[in-house]
This record gives structure tokens, C-alpha cells and sequence, in this order.
């Protein structure tokens, strides 16, 4: 069979039904009511839309007239009609092709960074470089099904788009459409050389980083706030901050009365945190690395505080892992960072040379990824800059919590 030529309508529903077939599998095939929830969701699809039933059964029946969707009874409970994607098996895809294709139906012109963190939940890639070869295959078919548009000024990274179909391209110049981020830059030169700049920055902001950051909670009541509900979550149970700094938010749950530790990945701030805060337990040592409590079988409290702000996209399903593991059943998992679409330099902080980025990241993406590291009860909150600060970016934090 040809490559199917489809509307946005026949897009955006194979694509939820290629998705919903892997992360739903107990609700698979879907009900029409199922199939438009997944098309009108406001996670996960670009752009948005609001398809009402009578228009998703007719976008059914034509895509069941094409022999792109089959329609099966339920095997149980009320008769009721679902729907069964036929698409995979019309282009012969492998679960990492079907994976992209899924992602550039729902979500349009993507790079290949941002492929590989959102489609986690589909098909695991090993890195960036895994999600070009399969695009470069599905490019060299003899029909092929994706392609790459050329760069535009002010982005890293090529994207790609299907060929199923027309697909919406922003118009304009790059600086009123804006360019798509690629947060995946930040790993040019490679994960340990990014490691070793982000280290030696710090080590060298230590002691002025320390001088302005130290009594910053007396003026942000939201962070007491949550930093308060951590502690009395913990009930005196140990609690590690990884990414600890200066070590003040340590210090304040400690305060509050948890067994509060800090990690930080900079010997410098290490040394700022031991001399300010004398009693507390301030070790150097990597996130990802973290091990489980010698007082106890897990954290019941583990915080990534402004810590994941350095790391590319396709990064954080690992680093989440690493955090969520140690967790006893029941801790939390708190994470704090900068919310936006965009990787800052800075050539200079506290009047100090450095070659530090930062990664500001999506919300929704990052819920996503903490309810793909097996935690529950997920909680986010999304706050504006607080400009007396001299805040310039918006802020997420994200609870989430693991099963008993």
C-alpha cells in the first residue's frame, strides 16, 4: 500500500491511537470517547484542538474506509464499538520507528533531542545519535516517511517532519515564530565536559553564590511553604538535597526536623555549605549517582533542587530514575526548576568568568517524565518570576510520590 496521505484530523487520531496502543494497552483499542480525550488532551500535541464526537467518528469512518483503522466489539462488559490502528502494520514499522512517527503525528516538526525525551514512554533510545539512524532509515525508504527541513538561523538542531500528510510549519522570520529549542546543545562537547564546566563554575561563584543566596527563603513563602510540607512528610526521616549549594535549604529542613543531608557535585560549595551551616552532613557526590541511606532502607524525601537546570532534555529520564529509586515506599520525589523554552550561557556570573548553561524546560514534559519514573500522586505547581528578586524566568516544582 502507498503511503497514506492524511489530513491533521487523520494525523492527530492514528497518532493518539499509536500512542494509546503502548501506554494504555488495558484500554486498548479505544472507544470514539477515548479516541477524542486523547486528541483534545493539552499535553503532548501541538497544536491544541478541540474536536467534538461527531467529528472524530467521521474522521473514523474514513480512516476505516481507508483501511487505516479496523473497528472491534469490546471482548467484555457492554457492546460497545473501539477502534484498532492498522497504520504500523501498512508502513511495516519496528516499535522505534512507530515510536517517532506516533511523536511527529502528534506533535509536528521535532529535533531529534527532543524526539528521543518524548517518545521515553513508546521506545527507549540509548541517545540522540539512535533516534538519527532510525530517521535517517525511515528517510531512505523507497517511499520515504520523514524528512528533514533545513536549519533555520538561531537553531542547534535540524528538525524533522512526516511525509504522511501536510504538516503546519511556523511562518516568518525565525524571530517572531521562534526557533524550536534544542536542549540537547548543552551536550556539544560532550556529557563529561559538560560536567567538568558546570563544576569548575561553580567552585569558582562559590563564596559570592553563597553571600547572595544564603537567606533568600525569607522571601519566598511558597519554597517555606513546600519545604515545610517535605519535612513534616518526612516526620523526622532522612531527606537529601541533591544539588545542595550553599546548603541553606539543607539547613532550613533540618531545622524544620528532618534528617537532612545535602549532596552537591562542586567540592567548592561543599566547603561554603560545611563552614556556614558547621552541623550539618554536606558531601560531594553526583545525583545520579545516589545511593540509599546508611540509616534507613530509603530517602523518605528526596529533592532535586535547581539541580537538573544543567542537564539536556534526554537526560532527565535517566537522572529522574536515579532519584526515584533510592525512595522508600511512600517518599517523595521534589523537583524544582526553570520553566521556559530556551538554554541560557552565562560567560560571566557574580562578576566571575564561567561557561555555564542553563536549561529552562516544560512543564507538562517534566510531569510527564516524573509519571514515567513510576511515582504517583503527582503534584505541580508553576509560579512567575518574583522581579524584586531580580527573577527573570518562570518556575515549576513537581512532587511526586512512590507507591507502597
Amino acid at each position: 500500500m502507498a503511503v497514506p496521505d492524511l489530513d491533521a484530523e487523520e494525523q492527530r487520531v492514528l497518532g493518539v491511537l499509536l500512542e494509546k496502543q503502548v501506554t494504555v494497552p488495558a484500554s486498548y483499542p479505544l472507544t470514539l470517547s477515548s479516541v477524542r480525550s486523547g486528541a483534545n488532551q493539552t499535553s503532548s500535541r501541538d497544536p491544541l484542538s478541540d474536536y467534538d464526537e461527531p467529528t472524530v467518528e467521521a474522521v473514523l469512518r474514513r480512516l476505516k474506509d481507508r483501511q487505516l483503522v479496523r473497528i472491534v466489539w469490546a471482548d467484555k462488559g457492554r457492546r460497545t464499538l473501539k477502534h484498532h490502528q492498522l497504520l504500523s502494520e501498512v508502513l511495516g514499522l519496528d516499535d522505534a520507528e512507530r515510536a517517532l512517527v506516533t511523536v511527529l503525528l502528534l506533535r509536528g516538526a521535532q529535533a531529534p533531542g527532543e524526539l528521543r525525551t518524548r517518545t521515553e514512554r513508546l521506545h527507549p533510545f540509548a541517545d540522540r545519535e539512535a533516534v538519527e539512524r532510525v530517521l535517517a532509515g525511515l528517510a531512505a525508504r523507497p517511499e520515504p516517511l520523514v524528512r528533514e527541513l533545513p536549519r533555520q538561523r538561531g537553531q542547534h538542531d535540524a528538525r524533522w517532519v512526516h511525509l504522511l500528510g501536510d504538516v503546519a510549519l511556523a511562518e516568518g522570520p525565525v524571530s517572531e515564530a521562534g526557533p524550536a529549542v534544542d536542549r540537547e546543545s548543552v551536550l556539544a562537547s560532550g556529557g563529561e565536559e559538560r560536567d567538568r564546566r558546570v563544576r569548575a563554575s561553580y567552585d569558582a561563584v562559590a563564596s559570592a553564590y553563597s553571600d547572595s543566596l544564603l537567606s533568600e527563603l525569607s522571601s519566598l513563602p511558597f519554597e517555606t511553604w513546600l519545604l515545610d510540607r517535605v519535612a513534616a512528610h518526612a516526620d523526622g526521616g532522612p531527606v537529601v538535597e541533591v544539588g545542595s549549594g550553599p546548603g541553606h535549604v539543607t539547613a532550613y529542613l533540618a531545622e524544620a526536623g528532618a534528617d537532612a543531608s545535602g549532596w552537591d557535585l562542586s567540592p567548592g560549595m561543599v566547603e561554603e555549605a560545611r563552614r556556614r551551616f558547621p552541623d550539618g552532613d554536606y558531601q560531594v557526590g553526583d545525583l545520579r549517582r545516589l545511593m540509599r541511606p546508611v540509616s534507613g532502607p530509603g530517602w523518605s524525601a528526596v529533592l532535586a533542587w535547581y539541580s537538573l537546570i544543567h542537564l539536556a532534555a534526554s537526560e532527565l529520564p535517566d537522572a529522574l530514575g536515579a532519584l526515584t529509586r533510592p525512595l522508600m515506599p511512600g517518599g517523595w520525589l521534589v523537583v524544582a526548576l526553570h520553566a521556559g523554552s530556551e538554554v541560557r550561557h552565562h560567560g560571566s556570573w557574580f562578576d566571575v568568568d564561567v561557561d555555564l548553561d542553563f536549561v529552562l524546560h516544560d512543564r507538562a514534559e517534566v510531569v510527564a517524565l516524573v509519571e514515567a519514573a513510576g511515582l504517583t500522586d503527582v503534584e505541580w505547581y508553576h509560579r512567575g518570576p518574583v522581579t524584586a528578586r531580580g527573577e527573570t524566568t518562570e518556575r515549576i516544582y513537581v512532587i511526586g510520590r512512590r507507591p507502597t
